[in-house]
């Protein structure tokens, strides 16, 4: 590095380092401190264990019709996929060249679905889904997966105990939680 290129390195530091430093001894007031309760609004987090899961169930056939109307359009029919991934399939494919990555071949808790689907499904409308869709849509995409019967019904405390093909797939890193 020349010497101009070290100088302007150096100067540009400096005036970092100088910007973020108090200058009353005061920390800078950027915008508000953040109330516990305004916290829990956004700690919607669901560990494997399924801990903090919320009131509410669904069914196979509820998620079926919340599916067609809001998941659909993007997933394809029965989860297929295109325009978006499809949730359905490739069942043995993770050991080849190929692996298809979907919700029943290597997804390794349900409650990861049930956690992805509430905070970022429909794509144009994250967190729009009443938690009552959001397990209808989970147990409906597990049933096409094969992994519940048709009759199944998921809640907070039914969704944790469902078994997922690739749940030894995985090393949990997640650490214990305090509430």
């Amino acid at each position: 590095m020349s010497t101009s290129k070290r100088i302007v390195v150096g100067a540009v530091a400096l005036l970092a380092a100088c910007a973020s430093q108090p200058q009353s001894g005061k920390p800078p007031a950027f915008g508000a401190t953040v109330s516990a309760d305004e916290i829990a609004l956004w700690d919607i987090s669901i560990p494997p264990s399924g801990e903090g899961l919320p009131a509410g169930s669904g069914s196979v056939k509820q998620g079926e019709a919340v599916y067609t109307a809001k998941c659909q359009s993007c997933h394809g029919e029965r989860g297929v996929g295109k325009p978006a991934d499809a949730l359905v399939g490739g069942k043995g494919t993770l050991a080849t060249k190929a692996p298809v990555r979907t919700v029943g071949s290597y997804w390794p808790h349900a409650t990861t679905l049930f956690d992805y689907v509430r905070r970022a499904m429909p794509i144009a409308n994250p967190l729009s889904l009443s938690n009552d869709e959001v397990y209808a849509v989970s147990a409906y995409v597990l049933n096409l997966n094969g992994i519940i019967p048709a009759d199944a019904v998921m809640n907070a405390q039914t969704l944790p105990q469902v078994k997922m093909p690739n749940r030894e797939g995985f090393v949990s890193d997640w650490p214990p939680r305090p509430r």
